[in-house]
């Protein structure tokens, strides 16, 4: 959701600010902000839209700040229509506090109502005006300075949120906290920053402090003091994030998003090293291992969007490979389903951030009821991967385009090694099988270059389906898994309804939606399952149906039933999803182009989904 900056040290801040919100934009870019110490007050500019169009236009009629402290915003709207009304930062009535704001405060009504009637005016919509102005009377009325201030506010609100706030009283100072949205501060010769996000401050420091929930912090130049919510004062250790700084930039490429769908082969090829040492996978550093994995009798994979998918395609792999009942649960059903979780089961949470809210909800409920948990995440330091009984980093490094590609595929990587250890260390898997299919999932970054080398086809193909309103995915097993995948790829970047469907359940209603030239796109790199959707694709190409086929090398056939047919390498079964996923994610891809949209910025989406 919304991106949140703030830097106090001894340079100028206002190319500092906007230049880490530009980091940020994928968290929300419906219109943004800064408010910096200029003189002996606070500034405050903002604007609608993005922020070039936006924030640095207003910027460029201010004729130049110097302030040295100050903090920023870009936003995805919840509260309130996007607007200049609506942005970031929002202050009290007399200016004595200013605060940004990521998250959602479930009872902004009953506080607005609170401080109304002490006095206060509100100007906009936003919940986050509120936070401010809570803050703002606990200020006055206690006069115990900013840290008592917000911790008082912070015991009223409910909800999720990410805070900074700047009082007036205290030039240089920005005071910041946290329940359940993310935050890090970057610490460095004599300079503090604080963001949402890991890639504000890349280029800046890689020492970094993760502040937790239900804390406060207090920032001035080159320093960072903690507090927790009784306001004492609390130690915490500085972090090295390892990730390349070179890795948020686009490096050439025209979109981050086919940056990042042609970086795969390496995060695969990294995700995979990190775990196998010696030819063997090893999860005991991990924190799950092979004793424990025995006793493991049912999986709950737990997830959203493309994470969920990646859970689908998984469930078909660990049920193969071992005796192990699978469930894949959405998260933000789960929980607030009733459900009894068994004994000796094992709830594995999927998030690319660490912070999306469901996920890391059903990750406590998991906790509360006794069960052992295991996190599959990308961002170190994240709540999902503080919170987790065990974590396993996939090593996709900064994903920068709101549709994710490559986590998606480390996040597959992930669930390809636990299936297999899980099987082995059951004695359900031989070992020369284990060293097989270990050999194979090595080929799978080279196999994936080479899918790479015929985009041209893929984008030919793409440019003809531009004018489509309406797209169809099927396939059978770990094929209808990943058509999920492609599906929303396909409608969250050229915003063209696609729905994906279990080829076998066309007869029992979907096929009604067939209509002359509709492009329906089959999966078929399943053997067993191949012949089955192929009669699927028979079914719809006879109601008019215009069909692209997506299957391996050797199933030359297809030529003659689909229009146009994109070959992936032959691999084994179980791990076709890495590649046919690759096609589809360029698809989707060179559809948005030739639609002439905004691929890295979507509109309505945000990267990381941090409220309900």
């Amino acid at each position: 959701m919304c991106g949140i900056v703030g830097y106090t040290g001894n340079n100028a801040c206002t190319d500092i600010l906007v230049e880490a919100l530009s980091k940020l934009e994928y968290r929300g870019y419906d219109s943004a902000g800064i408010a910096v110490f200029e003189d002996d007050r606070i500034e405050t500019i903002k604007a609608k839209g993005k922020i070039k169009e936006g924030l640095e236009a207003k910027l460029s009629e201010t004729g130049g700040l110097t302030a040295v402290s100050g903090i920023g915003h870009t936003r995805w709207a919840t509260h309130g229509e996007p607007s200049t009304l609506n942005a970031h930062p929002h202050s009290s009535d007399d200016n004595n506090v200013v605060a940004v704001h990521n998250g959602i405060i479930e009872n902004y009504q009953e506080l607005r109502e609170k401080l109304t009637k002490s006095g206060y005016t509100f100007n906009s919509q936003t919940d986050t005006e509120v936070a401010g102005k809570l803050v703002d009377y606990y200020f006055k009325k206690y006069g115990q300075g900013p840290v008592d201030s917000i911790a008082r506010a912070m015991i009223r609100i409910r909800g999720s949120y990410a805070l900074c706030v700047m009082f007036s009283d205290f030039p240089g100072e920005i005071y910041t906290a946290r329940k359940d949205s993310p935050m890090i501060i970057g610490i460095t010769g004599g300079e503090t920053y604080v963001a949402s996000d890991v890639p504000a401050v890349l280029k800046y420091t890689r020492n970094v402090y993760y502040i937790g929930n239900m804390e406060i912090a207090k920032l001035t130049k080159g320093n960072a003091v903690f507090y927790n919510i009784d306001r004492e004062e609390i130690q915490k250790e500085l972090v090295e994030i390892k990730w390349d700084a070179e890795a948020a930039e686009k490096g050439g490429y025209e979109h981050f998003m086919l940056k990042e769908i042609h970086e795969q082969p390496k995060v695969i090829k990294d995700t995979i090293n990190s775990v196998v040492k010696n030819g063997r996978i090893d999860f005991g550093e991990h924190g799950l291992t092979d004793e424990e994995m025995k006793e493991i009798q049912q999986i709950y994979i737990v997830a959203c969007g493309s994470a969920y998918h990646v859970g689908m395609a998984v469930q078909y792999v660990i049920e193969e490979f071992s005796s192990i009942s699978v469930r894949v649960e959405l998260a933000s059903e789960f929980r607030y389903r009733k459900m009894k979780l068994e004994k000796n089961s094992l709830v594995i949470i999927i998030s690319q951030s660490g912070e999306t809210a469901d996920s890391l909800a059903a990750l406590r409920m998991s906790k509360d009821a006794g069960v052992k948990t295991f996190g599959i995440v990308n961002v170190v330091g994240s709540s999902i991967a503080r919170e987790a009984d065990s974590v396993f980093y996939t090593l996709a490094g900064p994903e920068i385009s709101v549709a994710t590609t490559k986590a998606y595929s480390t996040q597959l990587i992930a669930g390809y090694l636990l299936a297999m250890q899980f099987a082995l260390a059951r004695g359900e898997m031989e070992q020369s099988v284990y060293d097989e299919l270990l050999a194979e999932l090595n080929t799978i970054p080279e196999k994936i270059e080479k899918i790479l080398e015929d985009k041209e086809r893929i984008q030919w193909y793409a440019n003809k389906l531009a004018g489509c309103k309406d797209a169809f995915f099927i396939g059978r097993g770990i094929d209808y898994a990943i058509g999920l995948e492609g599906s929303l790829k396909m409608k969250e970047i050229s915003y063209i309804h696609s729905e994906a469907y279990a080829a076998g359940e066309l007869k029992h209603g979907p096929i009604s939606l067939i209509e002359d030239k509709i492009p329906v796109i089959g999966i078929l790199t399943q053997p067993d399952l191949y012949e089955k959707t192929v009669s699927n694709m028979v079914e719809v190409k006879s109601r008019g149906a215009s069909l692209m086929g997506l299957t391996t090398y050797g199933n030359y056939s297809m030529e003659d039933l689909a229009d146009f047919t994109v070959y992936i390498p032959q691999t084994d079964p179980h791990f076709a999803g890495s590649l046919s996923v690759v096609p589809l994610q360029l698809l989707g891809y060179y559809v948005s182009v030739a639609k002439g949209y905004d691929v890295d910025k979507p509109r309505n989406l945000a990267k990381s989904v941090t409220v309900e």
